[in-house]
């Protein structure tokens, strides 16, 4: 397998419009500019999560389902032009329904594991020769009946993947939005259980999510904090977990004074705590316009939105800035 290097980019939204977080959907997603990825790469970027396999009800308009061929196109084609604009980039390819279909969840009442599981067989068909492509089985599960249940659905999802004989890294998501925050408390414990049919944890990494906002819900333009001490207390516990490895694959804040510098000190944490900290994924651009309050869409003119320019663009995967 290709070793995971340090990891550093931006999440491209477009796919998710009109997914809402109760696992409904309407609507037909919208394409992110592919002209962003030949925009970002130049800058050491490496890292895109292309949101996503979503909405479930886009890649598979049946529950249980096959793959529609129309979707998959388009979706491949943003994929393929974000790995091609260079030899050492990654994508993360999500899905985006918060572990639900139609208002029920996975595995507790709603879509059988099997369901879900045909997705990811089928997904997996299509990519296990791309290991440049790592697979968020899930995007930001929150107020499941049961973590434990949830953790369960993951673990046949892990199998099945790998029974298929996708190679992939797969990123694997807890509660609670994927709080970074709570991982170490809620589903962490349990999704450190999570192995391969093998018995190994190889290519097995976690999904965490944290703003820096008053809430912690990234809709808002000001910053209140660094997160320092929440990933720290992330890190300790990956550590003391046998050196397990996260990816911060959303995080975000305003074109704000409070943000240039909380920003900045928060990424430099997740630089400095690589391997355990593998990288991170700046929210958003993609087809975000240049207002939304967490816009890192590049202008028209090809200039950076200062958010990206203070805080986001000189910590790179591989920079010793600051």
């Amino acid at each position: 397998p290709v070793p995971l290097p340090r990891l550093g980019g931006v999440n491209t939204a477009g796919y998710d419009f009109g997914e809402n977080t109760d696992g409904t959907f309407s609507g037909n997603g919208v394409d992110p500019p592919t002209s962003q990825y030949a925009h970002f790469t130049p800058q050491r970027v490496n890292l895109y999560r292309v949101r996503a396999y979503c909405s479930w009800q886009l890649m598979t308009p049946t529950l249980g389902g096959p793959i529609d061929p129309v979707f998959f196109a388009r979706y491949n084609a943003t994929v393929q032009a974000a790995l091609s604009t260079g030899p050492n980039v990654w994508v993360i390819a999500d899905v985006h329904n918060y572990a639900r279909w139609n208002n029920t969840i996975i595995g507790q009442g709603g879509p059988t594991n099997d369901e879900f599981i045909s997705l990811w067989t089928q997904l997996s068909e299509k990519f296990f020769n791309e290991p440049r492509i790592i697979f968020g089985l899930m995007n930001e599960p929150h107020d499941l009946n049961s973590v434990a249940t949830w953790v369960d659905t993951v673990q046949q999802t892990v199998n099945a993947i790998r029974n298929f004989g996708a190679p992939n890294y797969l990123l694997l998501p807890g509660s609670s939005w994927s709080s970074a925050e709570a991982f170490p408390t809620e589903a962490g414990p349990l999704l450190v259980n999570v192995t391969n049919p093998s018995g190994d944890n190889d290519r097995l990494i976690f999904d965490v999510h944290k703003y820096l906002d008053v809430d912690n819900s990234g809709q808002h333009a000001d910053c209140v904090t660094n997160n320092v001490d929440v990933l720290q207390t992330l890190v300790d516990f990956l550590r003391e977990n046998g050196n397990r490895q996260a990816i911060l694959s959303e995080t975000g804040g305003g074109n704000t004074d409070s943000c240039y510098t909380l920003f900045e000190e928060e990424l430099r944490f997740v630089r400095d705590s690589f391997p355990v900290m593998a990288g991170y994924s700046v929210w958003s651009a993609g087809a975000f316009d240049t207002t939304y309050v967490t816009t890192v869409t590049p202008f028209a003119n090809g200039t950076d939105q200062p958010i990206w320019i203070n805080a986001g663009k000189f910590i790179h995967p591989n920079s010793a800035d600051g």
